[in-house]
């Protein structure tokens, strides 16, 4: 039973000897518990009305869900809550990305148990925490003012149009994207149009097109990583994923 005065954190992983290895990172912590564990949305709100947390631990590749939309749909529905994202995705991708969709925090599962928990406690704190490698490029780009007129889909689309947008470039069709979000026909007509408005296309066929260029390159930029890469603490079980 978790002493009253630590900390309760929720864990949202949908690989269960990842979340044994981090509950056993955190029972070493005097100061933090494990309130419970979720491996899909469902779940993870399940989970926090059953226990409350202070904060979540959240992977962004999860059982039958999105976890960046899992994120922003915390912080609309929970925003007290912090979230620290911890993923194997590339964190040049995806950290900053994160953080916008209401993410307190992005670590790597590459990082010892150690940094994880320094990332833990900081968000804890109400900071918002970055690695070294992603503050450096957050205050280069800032530094250097760069705003690319024509940017990348992550910049600038929400993450329902670029889900609609990357299922567009698979060969979806309307029907079957609103299928597979579970919206009507009018709703992804109406993603289709901001998307054409956003990324300055003009017809349906440079949308396709578009959104095939995009899986294509990020195919080949978002592959998850080797299991090797990981901590040695959380690698177990993680070797899976990509084979599902």
């Amino acid at each position: 039973m978790p002493q009253r005065n630590c900390r309760q954190v929720l864990l949202v992983d949908d690989h269960p000897l990842v979340r044994q290895a981090l509950r056993e990172a955190i029972s070493r912590e005097g100061d933090l518990a494990v309130c419970g564990e979720a491996e899909d949305r469902d779940g993870t709100f399940a989970a926090i009305e059953a226990s409350r947390p202070d904060m979540a631990i959240v992977d962004l590749g999860l059982k039958n869900s999105s976890g960046m939309q899992l994120i922003e749909d915390i912080h609309d529905r929970h925003p007290q809550m912090p979230t620290l994202v911890l993923s194997m995705h590339d964190e040049s991708l995806y950290a900053e990305r994160s953080i916008r969709a209401g993410a307190s925090g992005y670590i790597s599962k590459q990082e010892p148990p150690e940094k994880i928990m320094q990332a833990v406690r900081k968000v804890l704190a109400g900071e918002i925490y970055w690695s070294e490698r992603a503050a450096a490029q957050v205050a280069s780009r800032v530094a250097r003012s760069v705003r690319r007129v024509s940017g990348s889909p992550m910049d600038l689309l929400s993450e329902r149009e670029l889900q609609v947008f990357e299922l567009i470039g698979s060969g979806a069709s309307a029907s079957a994207i609103a299928s597979m979000l579970y919206i009507a026909m009018s709703t992804v007509e109406s993603y289709r149009a901001r998307i054409k408005e956003k990324m300055n296309l003009r017809d349906a066929q440079e949308l396709l097109q578009a959104g095939i260029r995009w899986n294509v390159a990020k195919g080949s930029i978002c592959e998850l990583q080797p299991a090797k890469g990981l901590s040695k603490q959380l690698q177990i079980g993680y070797g899976r994923r990509q084979r599902r």
